[in-house]
């Protein structure tokens, strides 16, 4: 029996890995434009990281995560990627380095949902982080690289909805007034709703149950109940967008899905993927390092999924273009040219040019028919006729010249 991938991952084939080469050296180019250094932590964690800093009464946590035992410890696939990039930064106390510290991350994670359209258990995901600074600069910093980006890649359908959801002072508050809100619907709640009316009834808003979202109309917005600090912070951040002449739209229904976001949660959503709309999420987390054990150093990101990237992209008809082909085709005949076709090619590589030959043995009717299928831009002909005389037979596929070429003079007669 044929054993598939598992449900709800997906196989990237090199007649589609093209594309994804082209997404990842934008996102790379324009985030060291914006003076971002790369970042790799472990594709797994200890469990406690995200426990702690993504927040128990999430879904991730409560329902999504990979977790198994090993030598007494409990470790977990990594679901998203601000925890552990927050962890690498106490950890190696990269705090006391200049300020701001700036990363950025391409990085696989993985998530038990039910995958649909765009949303996979096995994901990648761009994602950058500033550290050191609660100035809203920052903030505005990186809404302005996402959207940026998202502009390169030639995605217009996609607008700025902005939000804050306060600090820990004023969402306490928030809370009680938001569970008497909901204190008359607690029996409509679902169960998991039920625990988090308790330990955070924040969480009970972004609940995709219809229970849950019939009960949360109408209900108290945390933008109402800011304090003054977070008032003035979210003004600030209006501000800066204004300066950098960024249109957006302030949506109080923004709550993100992880515990750590303090003041601005932002997403970037597509008119192009139906229910499951949001290509780019992220805000500030001010007291995450302190959560997992650190100093206090304020903190702000994103985070992208290159599958809905890539999706969006479709939807909306970008062409993304495809690689060139083979610089050049060797094809032969005989053992001899074999022998030369062997070292030719192997000397053309070296020097960073892009050769192809066939493996199969063909005759030379059939290289031909498997260098057009390569679309190289020359073939070279190296039969027993030529091994007399010291050259190749060099042709230009695009406009059929043809000639004959020393062994020597091959990397002139090809090199771009």
């Amino acid at each position: 029996m044929l054993t598939n991938a598992p449900k709800g991952t997906k196989d990237v084939l090199p007649q589609e890995v093209y594309k994804w080469h082209y997404v990842e050296k934008a996102f790379d180019d324009i985030c060291k434009r914006y003076g971002f250094n790369e970042m790799r932590t472990p594709v797994f964690e200890h469990t406690e990281l995200f426990k702690r800093g993504v927040g128990d009464t999430t879904d991730i946590v409560q329902k999504e995560m990979y977790t198994w035992e090993q030598a007494k410890r409990s470790l977990t696939l990594r679901p998203e990627g601000t925890a552990p990039v927050v962890r690498s930064l106490v950890e190696h106390k990269l705090y006391a380095e200049v300020q701001p510290q700036k990363y950025y991350y391409n990085i696989p994670c993985f998530r038990y949902e039910k995958p649909q359209s765009g949303r996979l258990r096995a994901f990648h995901q761009f994602g950058i982080e500033i550290f050191g600074t609660d100035n809203m600069m920052a903030d505005a910093e990186i809404i302005s690289l996402a959207k940026d980006f998202l502009d390169e890649m030639g995605i217009e359908d996609v607008k700025l909805h902005i939000n804050s959801i306060g600090c820990p002072n004023c969402r306490e508050e928030y809370k009680k007034v938001l569970k008497e809100f909901l204190a008359p619907k607690y029996d409509q709640l679902c169960d998991t709703c039920k625990d988090r009316y308790e330990r955070n009834p924040i969480r009970i808003l972004d609940c995709k149950s219809p229970e849950d979202q019939e009960a949360v109309k109408g209900a108290p917005r945390m933008i109402d109940h800011l304090c003054q600090e977070c008032k003035d912070a979210f003004d600030e951040l209006q501000e800066d967008l204004d300066a950098l002449g960024i249109e957006y739209e302030i949506d109080p229904g923004i709550v993100r899905g992880l515990d750590y976001y303090t003041k601005t949660a932002f997403e970037f959503i597509s008119g192009k993927l139906g229910a499951q709309n949001t290509v780019c999420g992220g805000g500030r987390y001010d007291h995450l390092s302190e959560t997992l054990g650190g100093p206090p150093i304020p903190g702000v990101g994103f985070g992208l999924g290159i599958e809905r990237l890539l999706l969006t992209m479709e939807e909306s008809g970008i062409e993304i273009p495809k690689p060139e082909g083979a610089d050049a085709f060797i094809a032969f005949v005989g053992d001899e040219a074999k022998k030369k076709a062997l070292s030719l090619t192997g000397e053309l590589r070296r020097k960073g040019l892009k050769i192809a030959m066939d493996p199969m043995g063909r005759n030379m009717k059939g290289q031909f028919k498997y260098a057009d299928r390569l679309s190289a831009r020359y073939t070279i002909v190296i039969g027993d006729d030529e091994i007399a005389k010291g050259v190749v037979s060099v042709k230009e596929m695009e406009s059929g010249e043809q000639k004959e070429v020393a062994f020597d003079q091959v990397e002139t007669v090809i090199g771009r």
